[in-house]
């Protein structure tokens, strides 16, 4: 144990040393940490005495997702949303089902061998995008505000909007339906993981900021522990809704948006220590993503699962979006733009790690596929971010200047 957390403490402060200057190439926390893993996992030199079984890995990669989940939505600019929420409504309730239905046609096509519940389930896993990883282009202000808070928006929410379908297509797979059949039983987790997450997420949060408010003005938040309080309510947001049976994601989420609402004086504040909390958790998770979960579904790796990948970050993500963006006045290049960046990340981990844990008798190339489709994204998406962000801040500023003269 001790030489496990001597490994990971030491890359990590050495990281943090040097995060600012990798910040300003094309390699991101996530390439650098998902292929530290890799090298000291069981692929590479086996450095790692402590084998993280599924409940391990699954319990973080959640609690990371949560708090990235709530302190990216904190965080969005409402004012922006309210003048472009056409776009994010567009992207999650146009292009998101379209997203799955397209994955889940070239899947059909692919995969002879898996069932199509299961080809439905490598299809939502994959619609999901990683807000975290999507932060060089939506922080970047080069480009556009409607762009940027559009992805933010969407990549925060789809998550969630995915967690009961999978859930829906886990228990179809799994032949757990049940008596009513899958549409009753689609109604019922959809209403009880929407419904209960937004629930727990707007009451928690509501008498939380209720609580700060009223600590701030008593002059009882000290410097040490104010930076305590969001990292608390997010993972709270998260646990209580999954405890009472519906969706963490949705909760830690909402409870975010709603936060960033009521405490829009003092935000930047209370967040900044969590942002920094979710980006260590989420390096770390990086880690194990890269030695364990990497690691074990090496041995399932074909070209047909490399293919589908590569479609996955293109044709079935892109396509979708350059339809449900025509109409709004975006410019062809805008559409490819934000069709690309669409990384995979955080959710994606999480929900190969729920399947896994479901031992489907297609576990193993299902984890491949999504362990070869992050990969890729980590590493494409990481080269391209700021390139294209620069250069498309500027063709769309020269644009703009010129239709005003």
């Amino acid at each position: 144990m001790y030489q496990d957390l001597a490994i990971l403490a030491l890359f990590t402060l050495i990281y943090s040393a040097i995060a600012g200057r990798v910040e300003r190439t094309w390699v991101s926390g996530p390439i650098v940490f998902a292929i530290f893993g890799l090298l000291i996992g069981p692929v590479g030199l086996d450095l790692l005495s402590f084998k993280a079984d599924g409940e391990t890995i699954r319990t973080l990669a959640e609690l990371t997702l949560a708090l990235v989940l709530f302190t990216d939505a904190a965080g969005a600019d409402l004012s922006v949303l309210r003048r472009t929420q056409e776009l994010p409504t567009r992207l999650l309730l146009i292009g998101l089902p379209l997203t799955i239905l397209l994955g889940f046609g070239v899947g059909v096509l692919l995969f002879e061998k898996l069932s199509l519940f299961e080809v439905a389930l490598l299809a939502t896993m994959l619609a999901p995008t990683d807000a975290a990883l999507g932060k060089a282009v939506v922080t970047n202000e080069a480009v556009p505000n409607a762009a940027r808070q559009g992805l933010n928006v969407e990549s925060g929410l789809n998550d969630g909007i995915c967690v009961p379908i999978l859930f829906v297509f886990l228990v179809l797979a799994t032949r757990k339906g049940g008596e009513g059949g899958p549409w009753q039983l689609a109604m019922v987790l959809v209403a009880k993981e929407i419904g209960i997450g937004l629930a727990v997420g707007m009451v928690l949060t509501t008498m939380a900021t209720m609580l700060l408010k009223f600590a701030r003005g008593q002059q009882w938040l000290t410097r040490a522990w104010i930076q305590v309080p969001v990292v608390a309510l997010a993972f709270g947001c998260f646990a209580v809704a999954q405890f009472l049976g519906g969706s963490g994601f949705i909760a830690a989420f909402s409870g975010g948006l709603l936060f960033g609402g009521l405490a829009k004086r003092h935000r930047e504040e209370l967040l900044l220590a969590a942002e920094g909390a979710g980006d260590t958790l989420a390096l770390i998770t990086w880690v194990i993503f890269g030695s364990a979960v990497a690691g074990q579904a090496v041995g399932h790796f074909s070209w047909l699962i490399l293919l589908y990948a590569v479609l996955s970050l293109t044709a079935i993500r892109m396509l979708p979006v350059f339809v449900v963006l025509t109409g709004l006045g975006v410019s062809n290049e805008g559409k490819l733009f934000m069709g690309w960046f669409g990384p995979r990340g955080l959710a994606s981990i999480v929900f190969g790690v729920i399947v896994l844990n479901a031992n489907l008798p297609n576990s193993g190339p299902i984890a491949m596929t999504v362990v070869c489709t992050v990969m890729l994204s980590i590493l494409t998406h990481g080269i391209t971010a700021n390139p294209w962000a620069k250069a498309y801040g500027a063709r769309k500023r020269l644009a703009e200047g010129s239709a005003s003269k």
